[in-house]
Protein backbone atom coordinates (compact mmCIF):
# COMPACT_ATOMS: atom_id res chain seq x y z
CA UNK A 1 0.00 0.00 0.00
CA UNK A 2 1.57 3.45 -0.82
CA UNK A 3 0.57 5.93 1.99
CA UNK A 4 1.15 9.45 1.83
CA UNK A 5 1.33 11.50 5.55
CA UNK A 6 0.38 15.23 5.59
CA UNK A 7 1.27 17.46 8.19
CA UNK A 8 2.08 21.37 8.76
CA UNK A 9 4.75 20.50 11.14
CA UNK A 10 6.09 17.33 12.60
CA UNK A 11 5.14 16.85 15.93
CA UNK A 12 8.14 16.26 17.78
CA UNK A 13 9.69 14.88 14.67
CA UNK A 14 6.62 11.79 15.69
CA UNK A 15 5.65 11.93 11.55
CA UNK A 16 9.23 10.74 10.27
CA UNK A 17 9.59 8.26 12.66
CA UNK A 18 6.50 6.82 11.64
CA UNK A 19 7.75 6.72 8.30
CA UNK A 20 10.65 5.37 8.19
CA UNK A 21 10.21 2.83 10.56
CA UNK A 22 6.61 1.37 8.56
CA UNK A 23 9.40 2.01 5.34
CA UNK A 24 12.03 -0.39 7.16
CA UNK A 25 9.35 -2.76 8.64
CA UNK A 26 6.46 -3.73 6.31
CA UNK A 27 5.30 -3.92 3.33
CA UNK A 28 3.92 -0.57 3.10
CA UNK A 29 5.49 2.13 1.29
CA UNK A 30 5.09 5.49 3.32
CA UNK A 31 5.83 9.41 2.25
CA UNK A 32 5.55 12.58 4.76
CA UNK A 33 4.95 15.95 3.32
CA UNK A 34 5.43 19.05 6.11
CA UNK A 35 4.84 22.70 5.68
CA UNK A 36 6.44 24.29 8.17
CA UNK A 37 9.78 23.94 10.55
CA UNK A 38 8.92 25.03 13.85
CA UNK A 39 10.87 25.67 17.02
CA UNK A 40 14.95 24.82 16.35
CA UNK A 41 14.60 20.85 16.11
CA UNK A 42 15.86 20.22 13.37
CA UNK A 43 13.89 17.12 13.02
CA UNK A 44 14.74 15.06 9.64
CA UNK A 45 12.50 15.33 6.74
CA UNK A 46 11.32 13.52 3.74
CA UNK A 47 9.82 16.22 1.67
CA UNK A 48 9.76 19.65 3.07
CA UNK A 49 7.62 21.98 0.83
CA UNK A 50 9.41 25.46 1.23
CA UNK A 51 12.91 23.68 0.60
CA UNK A 52 11.44 21.69 -2.59
CA UNK A 53 12.74 23.04 -5.95
CA UNK A 54 9.68 24.27 -8.20
CA UNK A 55 10.23 21.43 -10.75
CA UNK A 56 9.76 18.79 -8.29
CA UNK A 57 6.14 19.58 -7.94
CA UNK A 58 5.50 16.97 -10.11
CA UNK A 59 6.46 14.68 -7.74
CA UNK A 60 4.15 15.81 -4.86
CA UNK A 61 1.33 15.38 -7.76
CA UNK A 62 2.24 11.82 -8.09
CA UNK A 63 1.96 10.94 -4.89
CA UNK A 64 -1.31 12.66 -4.10
CA UNK A 65 -2.67 10.51 -7.16
CA UNK A 66 -1.03 7.28 -6.64
CA UNK A 67 -1.30 7.08 -2.59
CA UNK A 68 -3.85 4.47 -1.73
CA UNK A 69 -4.06 6.21 2.20
CA UNK A 70 -3.84 9.43 3.00
CA UNK A 71 -2.75 9.91 6.54
CA UNK A 72 -3.37 13.32 7.83
CA UNK A 73 -1.54 14.56 10.92
CA UNK A 74 -2.94 16.85 14.06
CA UNK A 75 -5.63 19.35 12.51
CA UNK A 76 -4.30 18.64 9.01
CA UNK A 77 -7.50 17.20 6.28
CA UNK A 78 -8.01 17.00 2.82
CA UNK A 79 -8.42 20.93 2.60
CA UNK A 80 -4.49 21.86 3.55
CA UNK A 81 -2.99 23.55 0.73
CA UNK A 82 0.32 21.88 -0.38
CA UNK A 83 1.98 24.74 -3.18
CA UNK A 84 -0.69 24.03 -5.93
CA UNK A 85 -2.93 21.36 -4.79
CA UNK A 86 -5.37 19.98 -2.43
CA UNK A 87 -5.62 16.72 -0.93
CA UNK A 88 -9.27 17.16 -1.62
CA UNK A 89 -9.01 17.21 -5.49
CA UNK A 90 -7.57 13.40 -5.47
CA UNK A 91 -9.51 12.19 -2.53
CA UNK A 92 -11.43 9.10 -4.87
CA UNK A 93 -10.67 5.90 -4.05
CA UNK A 94 -8.77 6.70 -0.99
CA UNK A 95 -8.65 5.39 2.44
CA UNK A 96 -8.47 8.73 4.93
CA UNK A 97 -7.11 8.31 8.60
CA UNK A 98 -6.29 11.34 10.91
CA UNK A 99 -3.71 11.18 13.08
CA UNK A 100 -4.27 13.53 16.60
CA UNK A 101 -1.19 14.43 18.88
CA UNK A 102 -2.90 16.54 21.68
CA UNK A 103 -2.98 19.76 19.47
CA UNK A 104 -4.59 22.50 21.79
CA UNK A 105 -7.32 23.06 19.77
CA UNK A 106 -7.79 18.89 19.60
CA UNK A 107 -7.36 19.26 23.36
CA UNK A 108 -9.80 21.93 23.65
CA UNK A 109 -12.64 20.70 21.84
CA UNK A 110 -12.48 17.50 20.70
CA UNK A 111 -16.38 17.62 20.05
CA UNK A 112 -15.73 19.81 17.37
CA UNK A 113 -13.54 17.33 15.67
CA UNK A 114 -16.00 14.03 16.63
CA UNK A 115 -18.90 16.05 14.79
CA UNK A 116 -17.02 16.55 12.05
CA UNK A 117 -15.62 13.29 11.46
CA UNK A 118 -19.19 11.62 12.14
CA UNK A 119 -20.52 14.49 9.23
CA UNK A 120 -17.94 13.13 6.39
CA UNK A 121 -18.16 9.24 7.79
CA UNK A 122 -14.39 8.96 8.60
CA UNK A 123 -14.18 5.92 11.24
CA UNK A 124 -10.14 6.02 11.13
CA UNK A 125 -8.68 7.58 14.36
CA UNK A 126 -5.30 8.04 16.09
CA UNK A 127 -4.77 9.49 19.08
CA UNK A 128 -0.85 9.61 20.05
CA UNK A 129 -1.57 9.44 23.44
CA UNK A 130 -4.12 7.16 25.73
CA UNK A 131 -5.21 10.49 27.30
CA UNK A 132 -6.75 11.27 24.06
CA UNK A 133 -9.15 8.26 24.07
CA UNK A 134 -11.53 9.54 27.04
CA UNK A 135 -12.84 12.44 25.12
CA UNK A 136 -12.61 10.41 21.82
CA UNK A 137 -13.44 6.89 22.79
CA UNK A 138 -13.85 5.84 18.76
CA UNK A 139 -10.06 6.33 18.53
CA UNK A 140 -7.26 4.14 18.67
CA UNK A 141 -4.39 4.80 20.20
CA UNK A 142 -1.28 4.66 18.47
CA UNK A 143 2.17 4.92 20.32
CA UNK A 144 4.47 6.54 19.22
CA UNK A 145 8.27 5.37 18.60
CA UNK A 146 12.00 6.00 18.65
CA UNK A 147 14.39 4.02 16.74
CA UNK A 148 15.98 2.37 19.56
CA UNK A 149 19.55 1.46 17.82
CA UNK A 150 20.34 4.88 16.48
CA UNK A 151 23.34 5.92 17.81
CA UNK A 152 21.96 8.73 20.10
CA UNK A 153 19.34 6.89 21.68
CA UNK A 154 21.61 4.04 22.75
CA UNK A 155 23.22 3.87 26.25
CA UNK A 156 26.32 4.99 27.36
CA UNK A 157 28.80 2.19 26.76
CA UNK A 158 29.85 0.63 30.20
CA UNK A 159 33.55 2.69 29.81
CA UNK A 160 31.44 6.25 29.39
CA UNK A 161 29.39 5.00 32.14
CA UNK A 162 32.32 4.57 34.47
CA UNK A 163 33.82 8.22 33.47
CA UNK A 164 30.65 9.58 34.38
CA UNK A 165 30.33 10.95 37.73
CA UNK A 166 27.54 9.43 40.12
CA UNK A 167 27.21 12.67 41.77
CA UNK A 168 25.50 15.37 41.23
CA UNK A 169 22.10 13.52 40.03
CA UNK A 170 21.87 15.14 36.30
CA UNK A 171 18.47 15.57 35.12
CA UNK A 172 17.34 16.12 31.63
CA UNK A 173 14.43 18.08 30.69
CA UNK A 174 13.34 18.95 27.02
CA UNK A 175 10.27 21.13 27.13
CA UNK A 176 8.81 22.48 23.82
CA UNK A 177 6.06 23.92 25.91
CA UNK A 178 6.99 24.76 29.59
CA UNK A 179 3.29 25.19 30.47
CA UNK A 180 2.57 21.71 29.59
CA UNK A 181 6.06 19.97 30.87
CA UNK A 182 5.83 20.82 34.25
CA UNK A 183 9.27 22.79 34.19
CA UNK A 184 8.38 25.50 36.76
CA UNK A 185 7.50 22.74 39.31
CA UNK A 186 10.61 21.03 38.32
CA UNK A 187 12.46 24.04 38.41
CA UNK A 188 11.07 24.57 41.82
CA UNK A 189 11.86 21.68 43.39
CA UNK A 190 15.35 21.07 42.20
CA UNK A 191 16.05 24.81 43.69
CA UNK A 192 14.51 24.04 47.09
CA UNK A 193 16.85 20.42 47.33
CA UNK A 194 20.00 22.34 46.09
CA UNK A 195 19.25 24.67 49.12
CA UNK A 196 19.24 22.23 51.59
CA UNK A 197 22.30 20.47 50.20
CA UNK A 198 21.13 17.85 48.25
CA UNK A 199 23.27 17.03 45.19
CA UNK A 200 21.89 17.65 41.92
CA UNK A 201 22.34 19.73 38.44
CA UNK A 202 19.46 20.40 36.20
CA UNK A 203 20.28 19.92 32.11
CA UNK A 204 17.15 22.53 30.82
CA UNK A 205 17.22 22.12 26.98
CA UNK A 206 14.91 24.91 26.22
CA UNK A 207 14.30 24.72 22.01
CA UNK A 208 17.50 22.86 21.49
CA UNK A 209 18.55 20.90 17.88
CA UNK A 210 17.00 17.61 18.37
CA UNK A 211 20.59 15.73 18.52
CA UNK A 212 22.46 18.10 20.21
CA UNK A 213 19.04 17.56 22.91
CA UNK A 214 19.86 13.80 22.45
CA UNK A 215 23.52 14.02 23.24
CA UNK A 216 23.03 16.14 26.36
CA UNK A 217 20.13 13.44 27.31
CA UNK A 218 22.79 10.56 27.21
CA UNK A 219 24.86 12.14 29.78
CA UNK A 220 22.30 12.80 32.39
CA UNK A 221 21.37 9.79 35.00
CA UNK A 222 17.57 10.77 34.73
CA UNK A 223 15.24 12.50 33.08
CA UNK A 224 12.05 14.36 33.93
CA UNK A 225 9.11 14.38 31.47
CA UNK A 226 6.10 15.97 32.75
CA UNK A 227 3.53 15.29 35.40
CA UNK A 228 0.81 15.70 33.27
CA UNK A 229 -1.08 11.88 33.69
CA UNK A 230 0.39 10.61 30.28
CA UNK A 231 4.04 10.17 28.76
CA UNK A 232 5.53 12.25 25.97
CA UNK A 233 8.32 11.32 23.13
CA UNK A 234 10.73 12.43 25.92
CA UNK A 235 10.21 9.36 27.98
CA UNK A 236 10.67 7.59 24.95
CA UNK A 237 13.98 8.51 24.17
CA UNK A 238 15.04 8.86 28.07
CA UNK A 239 14.13 4.81 28.59
CA UNK A 240 15.90 3.75 25.28
CA UNK A 241 18.89 5.69 26.39
CA UNK A 242 18.80 3.75 29.73
CA UNK A 243 18.33 6.56 31.73
CA UNK A 244 15.90 6.81 34.98
CA UNK A 245 12.77 8.12 33.73
CA UNK A 246 10.08 10.47 35.90
CA UNK A 247 6.43 10.96 34.59
CA UNK A 248 3.31 11.49 36.56
CA UNK A 249 1.44 8.45 34.91
CA UNK A 250 -2.05 8.29 36.28
CA UNK A 251 -4.06 5.24 36.43
CA UNK A 252 -5.66 5.05 33.11
CA UNK A 253 -2.54 6.21 31.42
CA UNK A 254 -0.67 3.36 33.16
CA UNK A 255 -3.47 0.63 32.34
CA UNK A 256 -3.35 0.93 28.86
CA UNK A 257 0.15 1.13 28.55
CA UNK A 258 0.56 -2.03 30.24
CA UNK A 259 -1.95 -3.46 27.38
CA UNK A 260 -0.04 -2.56 24.79
CA UNK A 261 3.38 -3.06 26.34
CA UNK A 262 2.29 -6.89 27.32
CA UNK A 263 3.98 -6.45 30.74
CA UNK A 264 2.72 -5.33 34.34
CA UNK A 265 6.29 -3.91 35.21
CA UNK A 266 6.78 -0.86 33.92
CA UNK A 267 9.91 1.11 34.06
CA UNK A 268 8.82 5.07 34.71
CA UNK A 269 9.31 6.54 37.99
CA UNK A 270 6.03 7.86 38.82
CA UNK A 271 5.79 10.96 40.23
CA UNK A 272 2.30 13.21 39.97
CA UNK A 273 2.93 16.27 42.08
CA UNK A 274 6.43 17.99 43.61
CA UNK A 275 5.77 16.44 47.00
CA UNK A 276 6.35 13.12 45.17
CA UNK A 277 8.60 14.79 42.66
CA UNK A 278 10.88 15.65 45.57
CA UNK A 279 10.70 11.93 47.03
CA UNK A 280 12.15 10.60 44.00
CA UNK A 281 14.86 12.95 43.49
CA UNK A 282 16.15 12.08 47.15
CA UNK A 283 15.51 8.86 46.47
CA UNK A 284 17.37 8.64 43.54
CA UNK A 285 20.66 10.99 44.33
CA UNK A 286 20.67 8.72 47.37
CA UNK A 287 21.25 5.20 45.65
CA UNK A 288 23.34 5.44 42.70
CA UNK A 289 23.20 1.99 42.62
CA UNK A 290 19.41 1.76 41.86
CA UNK A 291 19.75 4.65 38.96
CA UNK A 292 21.59 2.89 37.40
CA UNK A 293 19.81 -0.59 37.38
CA UNK A 294 15.92 1.19 36.78
CA UNK A 295 18.22 2.40 33.68
CA UNK A 296 18.77 -0.50 32.76
CA UNK A 297 15.13 -1.87 33.07
CA UNK A 298 14.59 1.32 31.12
CA UNK A 299 16.43 0.16 28.12
CA UNK A 300 15.42 -3.76 28.62
CA UNK A 301 11.20 -2.46 28.25
CA UNK A 302 11.97 -1.00 25.27
CA UNK A 303 14.31 -3.57 23.13
CA UNK A 304 11.08 -5.83 24.50
CA UNK A 305 7.74 -4.08 24.47
CA UNK A 306 8.26 -0.75 22.29
CA UNK A 307 10.88 -1.18 19.75
CA UNK A 308 10.20 0.30 16.35
CA UNK A 309 9.36 -2.22 14.81
CA UNK A 310 6.72 -3.65 16.74
CA UNK A 311 4.89 0.13 17.07
CA UNK A 312 5.37 0.19 13.04
CA UNK A 313 3.30 -3.27 12.83
CA UNK A 314 0.92 -1.69 15.05
CA UNK A 315 0.17 1.05 12.54
CA UNK A 316 0.60 -1.02 9.79
CA UNK A 317 -2.91 -2.70 11.50
CA UNK A 318 -4.57 0.47 11.30
CA UNK A 319 -3.46 0.83 7.79
CA UNK A 320 -4.61 -2.42 6.56
CA UNK A 321 -8.20 -2.27 8.45
CA UNK A 322 -8.88 1.53 7.61
CA UNK A 323 -11.66 1.85 5.36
Amino acid sequence: MNILMMAVNDPAGTAIGFCKATNAHTPHRVRLITLESRYTHAWEEDIFLPKLPTERLGEVEDLLRRADLFHFHMTADENLRIGPFLPADFMAGKRILHHHHGHPDYRSDPGKYIAKYERLGRTNILVSTPDLMKPFPMARWQPNLVPIHAPLLMPLSPTERAARPDSPLRIAHSPTRKDLKNTDDLLAVVAEEQAVGLALALDLMDDVPNALCLRRKRECHVLFDHMQGYYGVSSLEGLSQGLAVIAGLDEWNTARIREFAGTEDLPWVVARNREELRAALRGLAADPARVAAIGAASRTFMENCWSDRKVALHLAEAYENAV
